[in-house]
């Protein structure tokens, strides 16, 4: 499926369809090059879950909770990994406990797209704005953004 988002006002609606369907245990793979939007639609997805504060990128911590939100959100920025055996030095089955993720660069990480939780977007620059290039996993059929 291709979702056309020509301006950040679609960006900001796409986040809410997604944050309206996240459920704990969910991952939504963010794929796309430098630019393309993860971490502006990670953010609308956390705005859109109630979070009023600022949403800083992971890129240097690789890892920010959302614990107050529901469900918990743990948003991740795979992108300085350089092998995917990091990711357990990181403990992130501790962080995704009870909780959905939003992971950029997701490969790095080793991937998510082999679990039915995982919704994988890729962005990619379009025209002016961008376009989302949504794979849903097995669970999230029927519940597609």
């Amino acid at each position: 499926m291709k979702v056309d988002l020509p301006n950040l006002a679609a960006m900001e609606a796409f986040g809410q369809r997604i944050a309206a369907r996240l459920q704990p245990g969910d991952v939504v793979a963010l794929n796309g090059e430098l630019g393309t939007g993860k971490t502006t639609l990670s953010r609308a997805i956390i705005t859109a879950l109630g979070h009023a504060g600022e949403v800083p990128s992971p890129t240097f911590t690789i890892i920010e909770t959302y614990d107050h939100l529901d469900p918990p959100i743990v948003h991740a920025d795979f992108y300085r990994l350089e092998h995917p055996s990091e990711v357990e030095q990181l403990g992130l089955d501790d962080y995704r406990e009870g909780a959905a993720m939003l992971a950029e660069w997701p490969d790095r990480a080793g991937g998510f797209d082999n679990q039915p939780e995982c919704l994988k977007i890729t962005l990619e620059v379009a025209d002016e704005g961008r376009m989302a290039i949504v794979e849903p996993g097995a669970a999230w059929q029927g519940r597609m953004p």
